[in-house]
């Protein structure tokens, strides 16, 4: 059974808010959403443009589009991914964690500076 402490509870929480931007939000994944998603342009009555994602194809590819378009329902897969990395392969997955952690934490600092200044 997995037993995660205060600690390691915070390092998987970290991972996976920055595993899930990384995958929904990121200019460098972006090529790989685009496969799955595509923009839909819209008018909304004010003279503005809005810009929605709509899944493309049918069958997984769509699953997938519809899943990397929820940042909560990537969350979900990414936390799971994570936990059973980190009780499959504990060795590698605490490297990832980690890595995944420290990269979290530079976001949050940075999205803080950038509010301040």
């Amino acid at each position: 059974m997995l037993e995660l402490d205060f600690f390691s509870l915070l390092l998987l929480g970290l991972a996976s808010f920055r595993l899930t931007r990384l995958i929904v939000f990121d200019a460098i994944t972006e090529k790989i959403r685009a496969f799955f998603l595509k923009e839909v342009v819209q008018e909304n009555g004010q003279e503005e443009e809005e810009i929605y994602l709509v899944p493309r194809g049918s069958g997984v590819r769509k699953f997938i589009g519809e899943l990397i378009s929820c940042f909560w329902c990537t969350g979900i897969w990414t936390s799971g991914l994570l936990i059973v990395l980190y009780s499959l392969l504990p060795s590698v997955g605490i490297w990832v964690l980690a890595i995944l952690s420290v990269a979290a934490i530079a976001s949050l600092l940075e999205m803080l500076v950038q509010k301040l200044y």
